[in-house]
């Protein structure tokens, strides 16, 4: 029931982060239990949950707020406008991509959606694994499979921060819009099968 209950998470904060890349606006979600982050901006906020009534468009509105928006593993939505600690900075990448990388360390997901590219970008234990284009026709269509592959992903998935920028050709598509990184045999083999 947790891994069903996290993948549905995951399908949720992705559809949200399309939207707002489709806009040309930033935004990151971090999705994990043990996320190390301090408040940007003074807040006092009812905690709410994902699937609460009218979550959807509320986390649209927070997410474009300077910082990150932490969602527990249970869909609760601990805090906007957080601050991820121990992010460190990567050369020619913004401070969202350096929290990103940070932020999904430990079993987090960080979903980053790039306002210069339209892009949004997953992360997973410290590694970019996953691109969406955001302007794809029916990219929102594949969130569940794409949902799937993202729980398939363990230790031995490679990411190197860089390949989608420098090299992406050296990406793997299966899915118009979706561009993956560095993954080993298995799981490919398993997402091909998924499509069918």
């Amino acid at each position: 029931m947790k891994k069903e209950n996290l993948k549905k998470i995951q399908e949720k904060v992705l559809k949200i982060a399309l939207e707002i890349a489709k806009k040309g606006e930033g935004a990151l979600f971090v999705i994990g239990d043990d996320v190390e982050y301090s408040q940007l901006i003074k807040q006092k906020f009812e905690k709410f949950n994902i699937y609460d009534n009218g979550a959807s468009k509320l986390l649209a509105s927070i997410a474009t707020i300077d910082g990150a928006v932490i969602i527990s593993k249970k869909g609760d939505v601990m805090a906007y406008g957080a601050m991820i600690k121990k992010a460190r900075p990567f050369i020619g990448y913004g401070t969202r991509h350096a929290a990103a990388f940070s932020a999904s360390r430990g079993g987090n997901i960080a979903i980053l959606c790039s306002e210069e590219e339209r892009k949004v970008k997953v992360f997973k234990n410290g590694r970019f694994i996953m691109q969406l284009d955001a302007l794809q026709r029916g990219i929102d269509k594949n969130i569940p499979r794409i949902a799937s592959f993202l729980e398939s992903i363990g230790v031995g998935f490679i990411g190197i921060i860089g390949v989608s920028v420098l090299v992406p050709t050296a990406g793997i598509s299966l899915i118009p819009g979706v561009l993956m990184f560095g993954a080993s045999h298995y799981v490919i083999k398993k997402f091909v099968s998924l499509r069918k």
